[in-house]
Protein backbone atom coordinates (compact mmCIF):
# COMPACT_ATOMS: atom_id res chain seq x y z
CA UNK A 1 0.00 0.00 0.00
CA UNK A 2 2.94 2.33 0.66
CA UNK A 3 3.99 1.96 -2.99
CA UNK A 4 0.51 3.05 -4.14
CA UNK A 5 0.63 6.10 -1.88
CA UNK A 6 4.08 6.97 -3.23
CA UNK A 7 2.68 6.71 -6.75
CA UNK A 8 -0.15 9.09 -5.78
CA UNK A 9 2.48 11.50 -4.43
CA UNK A 10 4.67 11.35 -7.54
CA UNK A 11 1.78 11.40 -10.04
CA UNK A 12 0.53 14.60 -8.40
CA UNK A 13 3.94 16.20 -9.00
CA UNK A 14 3.93 15.60 -12.78
CA UNK A 15 3.11 18.72 -14.83
CA UNK A 16 -0.24 18.63 -16.66
CA UNK A 17 -1.28 15.41 -14.86
CA UNK A 18 -0.92 16.64 -11.28
CA UNK A 19 -3.72 16.00 -8.82
CA UNK A 20 -6.14 15.46 -11.72
CA UNK A 21 -4.47 12.12 -12.37
CA UNK A 22 -3.45 11.22 -8.82
CA UNK A 23 -6.95 11.27 -7.30
CA UNK A 24 -8.53 9.00 -9.96
CA UNK A 25 -5.53 6.66 -9.60
CA UNK A 26 -6.05 6.45 -5.83
CA UNK A 27 -9.78 5.83 -6.13
CA UNK A 28 -9.29 3.34 -8.96
CA UNK A 29 -6.93 1.29 -6.82
CA UNK A 30 -9.17 1.40 -3.76
CA UNK A 31 -7.03 3.65 -1.57
CA UNK A 32 -8.85 5.56 1.18
CA UNK A 33 -9.83 8.99 -0.14
CA UNK A 34 -8.76 11.30 2.69
CA UNK A 35 -5.11 10.15 3.02
CA UNK A 36 -4.81 9.95 -0.77
CA UNK A 37 -6.25 13.44 -1.09
CA UNK A 38 -3.80 14.90 1.46
CA UNK A 39 -0.83 13.11 -0.13
CA UNK A 40 -1.85 14.32 -3.60
CA UNK A 41 -2.20 17.93 -2.43
CA UNK A 42 1.22 17.85 -0.74
CA UNK A 43 2.81 16.33 -3.84
CA UNK A 44 1.10 18.84 -6.09
CA UNK A 45 2.21 21.82 -3.98
CA UNK A 46 5.80 20.74 -3.34
CA UNK A 47 7.19 22.10 -6.66
CA UNK A 48 5.33 25.42 -6.32
CA UNK A 49 8.08 27.53 -4.69
CA UNK A 50 10.65 26.28 -7.21
CA UNK A 51 8.35 27.11 -10.11
CA UNK A 52 7.50 30.54 -8.71
CA UNK A 53 11.05 31.64 -7.98
CA UNK A 54 13.06 29.87 -10.68
CA UNK A 55 10.98 28.96 -13.74
CA UNK A 56 10.79 32.50 -15.11
CA UNK A 57 14.52 32.99 -14.54
CA UNK A 58 15.28 29.76 -16.41
CA UNK A 59 13.02 30.83 -19.29
CA UNK A 60 14.66 34.28 -19.44
CA UNK A 61 18.12 32.70 -19.29
CA UNK A 62 17.36 30.27 -22.11
CA UNK A 63 15.58 32.56 -24.54
CA UNK A 64 18.81 33.45 -26.36
CA UNK A 65 20.21 29.90 -26.45
CA UNK A 66 20.48 28.18 -29.86
CA UNK A 67 18.33 25.04 -29.42
CA UNK A 68 15.87 26.08 -26.73
CA UNK A 69 15.67 29.83 -27.36
CA UNK A 70 12.60 29.92 -29.57
CA UNK A 71 10.58 27.70 -27.27
CA UNK A 72 11.60 29.61 -24.14
CA UNK A 73 10.82 32.94 -25.83
CA UNK A 74 7.45 31.60 -26.93
CA UNK A 75 6.69 30.49 -23.34
CA UNK A 76 7.55 33.92 -21.95
CA UNK A 77 5.63 35.77 -24.67
CA UNK A 78 2.60 33.54 -24.23
CA UNK A 79 2.76 34.03 -20.46
CA UNK A 80 3.00 37.81 -20.73
CA UNK A 81 0.14 38.08 -23.24
CA UNK A 82 -2.08 35.74 -21.24
CA UNK A 83 -1.19 37.53 -18.04
CA UNK A 84 -2.02 40.94 -19.46
CA UNK A 85 -5.40 39.71 -20.71
CA UNK A 86 -6.11 38.11 -17.35
CA UNK A 87 -5.17 41.29 -15.51
CA UNK A 88 -7.40 43.40 -17.75
CA UNK A 89 -10.37 41.08 -17.34
CA UNK A 90 -9.91 40.26 -13.66
CA UNK A 91 -8.83 43.70 -12.48
CA UNK A 92 -8.66 43.60 -8.70
CA UNK A 93 -9.93 40.01 -8.68
CA UNK A 94 -6.69 38.63 -10.08
CA UNK A 95 -6.18 36.20 -7.19
CA UNK A 96 -9.77 34.95 -7.55
CA UNK A 97 -9.09 34.40 -11.24
CA UNK A 98 -5.92 32.45 -10.34
CA UNK A 99 -7.93 30.39 -7.83
CA UNK A 100 -10.54 29.50 -10.48
CA UNK A 101 -7.89 28.83 -13.12
CA UNK A 102 -6.20 26.28 -10.87
CA UNK A 103 -9.41 24.97 -9.30
CA UNK A 104 -11.36 24.05 -12.40
CA UNK A 105 -9.74 20.80 -13.54
CA UNK A 106 -9.27 21.31 -17.27
CA UNK A 107 -6.29 20.28 -19.41
CA UNK A 108 -3.49 22.85 -19.17
CA UNK A 109 -4.68 24.33 -15.89
CA UNK A 110 -3.36 23.45 -12.47
CA UNK A 111 -0.76 24.34 -9.89
CA UNK A 112 2.20 24.27 -12.31
CA UNK A 113 0.60 26.54 -14.90
CA UNK A 114 -1.04 28.80 -12.31
CA UNK A 115 2.20 29.24 -10.40
CA UNK A 116 4.15 29.99 -13.56
CA UNK A 117 1.53 32.57 -14.53
CA UNK A 118 1.74 34.16 -11.07
CA UNK A 119 5.52 34.33 -11.40
CA UNK A 120 5.39 35.90 -14.86
CA UNK A 121 2.82 38.44 -13.64
CA UNK A 122 5.01 39.31 -10.61
CA UNK A 123 2.13 38.50 -8.27
CA UNK A 124 2.71 38.43 -4.52
CA UNK A 125 4.07 35.02 -3.50
CA UNK A 126 2.00 34.59 -0.32
CA UNK A 127 -1.27 35.61 -1.98
CA UNK A 128 -0.45 33.40 -4.97
CA UNK A 129 0.21 30.43 -2.67
CA UNK A 130 -3.18 30.99 -1.06
CA UNK A 131 -4.96 31.14 -4.40
CA UNK A 132 -3.13 28.13 -5.84
CA UNK A 133 -3.53 25.97 -2.72
CA UNK A 134 -7.24 26.81 -2.56
CA UNK A 135 -7.55 26.01 -6.26
CA UNK A 136 -5.79 22.67 -5.79
CA UNK A 137 -8.14 21.81 -2.91
CA UNK A 138 -11.15 22.65 -5.10
CA UNK A 139 -9.77 20.64 -8.03
CA UNK A 140 -9.19 17.70 -5.69
CA UNK A 141 -12.78 17.81 -4.45
CA UNK A 142 -14.09 17.97 -8.02
CA UNK A 143 -11.83 15.12 -9.16
CA UNK A 144 -12.81 13.02 -6.13
CA UNK A 145 -16.52 13.43 -6.85
CA UNK A 146 -16.10 12.76 -10.58
CA UNK A 147 -13.90 9.72 -9.92
CA UNK A 148 -16.41 8.23 -7.49
CA UNK A 149 -19.25 8.82 -9.96
CA UNK A 150 -17.31 7.25 -12.83
CA UNK A 151 -16.30 4.28 -10.68
CA UNK A 152 -19.94 3.78 -9.59
CA UNK A 153 -21.14 3.80 -13.20
CA UNK A 154 -18.39 1.49 -14.47
CA UNK A 155 -18.69 -1.06 -11.68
Amino acid sequence: MLVKYLLVFFISMVPLIELRGAIPYAIGFGLPLLPSYIIAIIGNMLPMPFIFFFARKVLEWGQDKPVIGKFFSWCLEKGHKGGEKLQQKAGRGLYWALFLFVGIPLPGTGAWTGTLAASILDMDFKKSVGAVVSGVVLAGVIMGIVSFLVKAVVI
